[in-house]
Order: structure tokens, then C-alpha cells, then sequence
């Protein structure tokens, strides 16, 4: 346990760098099995903010358990949104297109907390962890849920406690959240030209 622990943030860095590779070339593609399977990795390190964002934790597994559902076994994330525009089911509540959607929305929560968190030297991730939801999710939850994640924000761990869960030291830590941050840029990215490049796609962009 101990061992997996120590190896959390390696192996999410790790995970990102490989889907980058993935779209970071003249013939990008991403299989959707692949950024189901790099999404998991990530599941424990939200579980680290402690019990106040358990929920973001079951949130994250039940959007990329919709999108590993919504999806064929052989799909990349091209062939899954353009068989849904074409069958018009793209839109429809648990499709793979939307929940593909919300999970980015979780990468770029983690891509931010990890930004903050690099640009900041403060013992409190409260401000890095608010930016980050406001920056992810706050103009798609309402009201009733978003004064809930701002009022667990206290309960929040040190940075001190966070890299002691995570057995990372300030250079380790540094090391492997910058490269998680260039690598999630580079998906995120190429997530959204799938959907800019497509007419009505662009529109579940905005949809919750």
C-alpha cells in the first residue's frame, strides 16, 4: 500500500505524458479506452483532499465510468463524437460526447490546482483548490453545491500534509505537477478541437 502511495503522482504525471504523446503528432488520435484508463489513475489523488471532496472523487469515477460506457470497445474519441452527432444522440444526458465534456472539466480542475500549487508557496491549498473549481466545474453546479465545496474549503490539507500523503518532497512534487500541467494542456487541447471542428458539437461544449 505503502509502495502505491509513494508512487501516486509519478504515475499520474506518468499517464498524461503518454495520452500526450498520443495527440502531440501528425496523425493524433486517442483511443477512448486509454484516457479511461489514464482518468483511473488519477481517482486516488482527489480522495488525498480528504472527506469533504470524497464527492468530487465519486463525481470523476461515475463521469469516466459514463464515458467508458457510452463508448465501443475499438472507439477513439473522433470516431465516438462523430457516430453520436450522426445517430443525433450526442446530446442526450449520458452519452459518450458529454460525458467526455465533464471528464475534461476534471482535467482541467487538476491541471489548475496543480498551476496554483506550483505558483504558490503557501502552506494552504484552499486558494489553489478554489481557483481550480471555479475555473472547472462552478459555472456548471448550482448554488446549493457550490457554497458546499467553498465551505469544506478549510478542511482542506496543509501543502505540508498533501506532500506527506503523497510521500513527495518540494522538488519531486514540483517535478511531476509540471508535468502533469504541460502534458494535460495538450489533451485538453486537442479534446476541444474535436468539438470546435464540428458544427454541432461545439454546442455541447456548454451544456452541463
Amino acid at each position: 500500500m505503502e509502495g502505491k502511495r509513494e508512487k501516486l503522482l509519478t504515475r499520474i504525471a506518468d499517464t498524461m505524458k503518454e495520452l500526450a504523446d498520443c495527440v502531440n503528432s501528425s496523425t493524433p488520435r486517442l483511443e477512448v479506452h486509454r484516457l479511461v484508463h489514464g482518468c483511473r489513475v488519477g481517482y486516488p489523488f482527489v480522495g488525498y483532499l480528504g472527506l469533504p471532496f470524497k464527492f468530487a472523487q465519486m463525481e470523476f469515477s461515475s463521469k469516466v465510468n459514463d464515458l467508458k460506457n457510452g463508448a465501443r470497445p475499438d472507439d477513439t474519441l473522433e470516431t465516438m463524437i462523430d457516430r453520436e452527432i450522426e445517430q443525433e444522440c450526442a446530446k442526450k444526458p449520458y452519452s459518450g460526447s458529454r460525458s467526455l465534456i465533464r471528464v475534461k472539466r476534471s482535467i482541467i480542475m487538476l491541471r489548475v490546482m496543480f498551476e496554483q500549487l506550483l505558483s504558490s508557496g503557501e502552506n494552504s491549498i484552499e486558494g489553489a483548490v478554489s481557483k481550480s473549481y471555479e475555473q472547472s466545474f462552478a459555472a456548471y453546479h448550482g448554488w446549493a453545491t457550490r457554497t458546499a465545496v467553498f465551505a469544506s474549503l478549510p478542511a482542506l490539507p496543509t501543502r505540508a500534509k498533501l506532500m506527506k500523503k503523497l510521500h513527495e518532497n518540494e522538488v519531486s512534487m514540483t517535478t511531476k505537477m509540471q508535468s502533469f500541467v504541460d502534458s494535460s494542456a495538450l489533451v485538453v487541447q486537442y479534446i476541444d478541437s474535436l468539438f470546435h471542428s464540428r458544427e454541432l458539437a461545439e454546442e455541447l461544449l456548454e451544456l452541463i
